[in-house]
């Protein structure tokens, strides 16, 4: 019964005894795809003979805008490679990249494909975050619980990245501020404040990376979050005044502790200074002094 009012909708009609045309021939050798199915005439073929493009279900159709003069030297090179479509030099150049372009600059490579890995994952982690903070009152328990699983996975894809594709951990990177804290959006918000102000930053967002870091370059200031994932603001900040290379290094606390608790904590762990979130950005002015 089903079959039958398959049949009988018939948007294409089935038909016998089909001979393949030399045009049919032609289509199946160039598409790879075949002009005659089930006893009917494909809608594929009906619409190469009307001149229009086939695509393949599962593959998308990417528009390159490109200037004038890069689109004529794409066509000339097309005819006189004898590539019929732009979309195989496409896929071409693709190939040759993989195979021989990565090889003459590898440096370049990794830190592209560094920035294209973090760039979406910046955005993923970010606006999961966002949500987490913003609606965890009101999201239902099981898609909170799944927001926080893709928080994680964030977090330990950004590790492998970065442990992966930093090929240049032994170099010293000059920046005049380096922001401790594992709050994203604390970090770009201090960064775009900063860098206003003429200033270069660079965040961690882990007690542990943060002294791993110090160990390579030395800022000329630290900000520093005092609940973090691993080890505590408090002890971060001991560890560095307790060694003689960092002690230097101005430390001031950025937390949403009570300044009560933090004010206890000055003395013992020799803190320059805090800011209380939400920061109040002209109490930030004193550390021009510093920098």
């Amino acid at each position: 019964m089903y079959l039958s009012s398959i049949k009988n909708k018939g948007e294409i009609p089935i038909q016998e005894n089909i001979k393949k045309t030399d045009e049919m021939k032609r289509y199946e050798k160039e598409t790879g795809k075949l002009a005659i199915w089930r006893g009917s005439i494909t809608k594929g073929f009906e619409k190469w003979k009307k001149g229009e493009k086939i695509y393949e279900k599962d593959k998308e159709r990417i528009t390159i805008l490109v200037p004038e003069e890069t689109k004529n030297r794409w066509q000339n090179h097309i005819k006189e490679s004898n590539i019929s479509t732009i979309s195989k030099l496409v896929r071409r150049s693709v190939d040759f990249y993989i195979e021989y372009g990565s090889k003459q600059n590898p440096m370049t490579t990794i830190s592209k494909l560094s920035h294209d890995l973090k760039e979406p994952l910046t955005a993923i982690k970010g606006y999961t975050h966002l949500l987490i903070e913003n609606y965890k009152d009101k999201l239902e328990w099981g898609i909170l619980t799944k927001l926080k699983e893709v928080f994680d996975q964030c977090l330990i894809l950004e590790e492998k990245i970065n442990s992966t594709l930093d090929q240049n951990k032994n170099k010293v990177f000059q920046y005049d501020i380096l922001i401790v804290d594992d709050d994203v959006t604390t970090n770009k918000v201090l960064i775009d404040f900063f860098k206003l102000k003429g200033y270069t930053c660079r965040d961690i967002i882990t007690g542990t990376e943060a002294l791993e870091e110090l160990e390579k370059s030395i800022p000329k200031l630290l900000l520093l979050d005092i609940i973090l994932p691993d080890i505590n603001g408090y002890e971060i900040c001991k560890k560095i005044k307790s060694n003689k290379k960092l002690k230097r290094i101005p430390i001031f606390y950025i937390t949403a502790v009570p300044s009560y608790e933090v004010e206890k904590r000055i003395a013992n762990t020799q803190a320059d200074g805090y800011f209380l979130k939400p920061f109040n950005f002209e109490e930030f002015e004193i550390l021009n002094n510093f920098l």
